[in-house]
């Protein structure tokens, strides 16, 4: 549904774009993650043929970008991060305007905007004007308007930007039941832990270099290569020293065991394991054994979780184009 090859946009000496290779199919909810200035932007502007690559090329729907751009933008639905509306327009007239202009009309054009409006939760507010609109609404309303053609392909660039909490969780639950129905879907933010979420897919972008483009859980053990255990104990609080002592004695008898290569007591003295590389969920479980065996109670015992924003910040630098 989306390919690209070797996709590069030059600015002089500078990449705002570099050899960006992507392969999406149908379905994919695909997150697009970087830094400010990555070229997240740059590449969903080419996608939508609103801008020229230096070189390289890009497909959608199997369509060039050079040689059929009228038929990709009847393919796509774009959302820039900022947009425009009208305000002296109600809601329902603003999206038949739009689909107005995608040639859409009579019976046909009411029903389409009904059922756009309905799909984004804003059927209450069909006969509102544009301008009463709070921040997420008019987030969701512009999110209706690049729905009115039923695009295959949707881009969304910062679909969540400067919305509250609720409206971010509107839109992610939105983008799911987009997804569900089998749109493709590239979408850039930085709420990262938002897009491990709903993506099956992320791709990291750093100063227009594609760092990273695998499936979520890929992603996550690219950055771990070995387990990290988290312990609490279930000791009595009461006496301080006394829960101390145990806490140094469970320590020094997890620290003797051949599949942990270190031991350290981090925040509410949880204790955290590093266990050996090559040692999987059979090897390090029968440590909790050790530790009842042993004698000692325990409250918690897990593996550390690695998330997106873990990921991020392992994998970038921070640096822009």
């Amino acid at each position: 549904m989306i390919k690209t090859e070797d996709l590069t946009k030059q600015y002089g000496k500078l990449f705002a774009l570099k050899n960006l290779k992507l392969d999406l199919v149908e379905g994919d909810l695909f997150g697009f993650i970087g830094p400010n200035g990555s070229g997240k932007t740059t590449t969903m502007k080419i996608l939508a043929t609103l801008l020229q690559p230096t070189w390289g090329e890009a497909y959608i729907c199997g369509h060039s970008i050079y040689t059929e751009p009228k038929i990709i933008r009847r393919l796509i639905g774009f959302m820039p991060d900022f947009f425009g509306v009208y305000d002296d327009m109600k809601v329902i007239e603003y999206l038949e305007f739009f689909a107005a202009a995608y040639r859409i009309k009579g019976e046909a054009r009411r029903k389409v905007c009904n059922d756009v409006l309905d799909l984004v939760d804003l059927g209450y507010k069909r006969e509102a004007l544009v301008t009463s609109l709070s921040r997420g609404m008019t987030q969701r309303l512009g999110l209706a308007r690049v729905l009115l053609h039923d695009p295959q392909v949707l881009l969304l660039d910062e679909p969540a930007s400067g919305l509250d909490p609720r409206a971010r969780i509107e839109i992610r639950e939105l983008l799911k039941r987009l997804g569900g129905r089998g749109k493709t879907i590239m979408v850039s933010s930085h709420i990262l832990p938002e897009l491990a979420d709903i993506c099956n897919k992320v791709g990291i972008i750093e100063r227009g270099e594609l760092l990273v483009n695998a499936r979520v859980d890929d992603v996550m053990q690219q950055v771990r290569d070995q387990p990290v255990l988290l312990i609490e104990l279930a000791e009595h609080r009461d006496e301080i020293e006394k829960f101390h002592k145990r806490l140094d004695e469970a320590m020094k008898l997890l620290s003797e065991e051949e599949i942990v290569e270190s031991v350290e007591r981090i925040k509410n003295d949880v204790i955290r394991i590093f266990i050996k590389k090559g040692n999987g969920l059979d090897e390090y479980s029968l440590l909790l054994n050790h530790l009842i065996d042993s004698g000692f109670r325990i409250r918690s015992f897990r593996e550390e979780e690695i998330n997106l924003e873990t990921a991020f910040m392992t994998l970038t630098r921070g640096i822009t184009s």
